[in-house]
């Protein structure tokens, strides 16, 4: 029987600092792009992918997280007392969609550290790691791809896009050799080696990998061996190194649209796409567009 992914963990304990003042007292995650909040967008991604056990690993001042995907009881009745049916439907909505838990991450020690925290949680089965600061538009939700690769293969997969070269060194790169599949189209890859952000002549590929990992849980012997990194951080990027020892690893070159929302400008650009594709916003909020002179 193919072990099913159930479960995601979304790492929520960052400062936020680049979206400084505004996450000086509200989490990044629950900074709102349109009318939801950042981490309701890969929720939902994660819930049309069939995966609806919940994994967040928070930190200090991240209660506005858990406010969010409780009930509430007070606006609830205010919303049906006042006969507001559609926006009574879109609250409860939040709170009904998923079966939430949530772990401390006392200090920020790294992406590696966040996924260890969660393992008790997880237990022994494969699962999905989601990063909200990249909303992914696409017909097909992009966890719901990488699930489909991982019940092929029984191997993790890790989400792949092409980053231009001057680009290259912000993100984890992989070496990495194209797999003949026929059901991903030529977008398949058999990994063999991670460097985290390489410069630009040391990069081994112009593919990099973005937030979205179906991860086997014997990711977690692997964090738990490897040595911290700088600042004293366990990098989730050395943790499959360390994996690749011992297992295949697979990456995908996702089908949709990446909007970096945890860079001001890739979250402006991610606003405007969202509101023009928003049913009852896109057509006035595009006529708006066009009486802007950009000079």
């Amino acid at each position: 029987m193919i072990p099913r992914v159930r479960k995601a963990v979304f790492p929520a304990a960052g400062l936020g600092t680049r979206f400084l003042p505004a996450t000086k007292a509200m989490p990044k995650e629950m900074l709102p792009l349109v009318d939801k909040p950042l981490i309701q967008y890969g929720i939902e991604e994660a819930v049309q992918s069939g995966i609806h056990n919940i994994v967040i690993v928070t930190g200090r001042g991240k209660s506005a997280i858990e406010d969010h995907f409780d009930v509430s009881f007070e606006l609830e009745q205010l919303l049906e007392s006042r006969g507001k049916t559609s926006l009574l439907a879109a609250v409860r909505g939040i709170s009904d969609m998923i079966d939430v838990a949530y772990i401390r991450q006392k200090e920020a020690l790294g992406l590696g550290h966040a996924v260890l925290r969660a393992r008790e949680l997880v237990g022994p089965e494969p699962f999905a790691v989601v990063l909200s600061d990249d909303v992914i538009d696409a017909p097909t939700p992009c966890l719901r791809q990488l699930t489909a690769v991982h019940d092929a293969y029984l191997c993790p997969v890790l989400a792949l896009m092409e980053v231009p070269g001057d680009k290259i060194s912000s993100y984890g790169v992989v070496d990495a050799e194209l797999v003949e599949d026929g059901a991903t189209g030529g977008r398949l890859f058999r990994i063999h080696d991670l460097v985290e952000k390489p410069a630009p002549q040391d990069a081994p590929s112009n593919l990099a990998i973005i937030g979205r990992y179906i991860l086997t849980p014997d990711i977690f012997d692997s964090l738990d061996t490897i040595q911290p990194g700088s600042g004293g951080e366990i990098q989730l990027t050395d943790g499959l190194r360390h994996l690749l020892r011992s297992r295949p690893i697979y990456g995908l070159k996702f089908e949709g649209r990446r909007f970096d929302a945890g860079d001001k400008l890739g979250f402006l650009k991610a606003t405007v796409e969202f509101a023009l594709k928003r049913p009852g916003l896109g057509e006035s909020f595009r006529d708006y567009l066009k009486t802007i002179r950009v000079e």
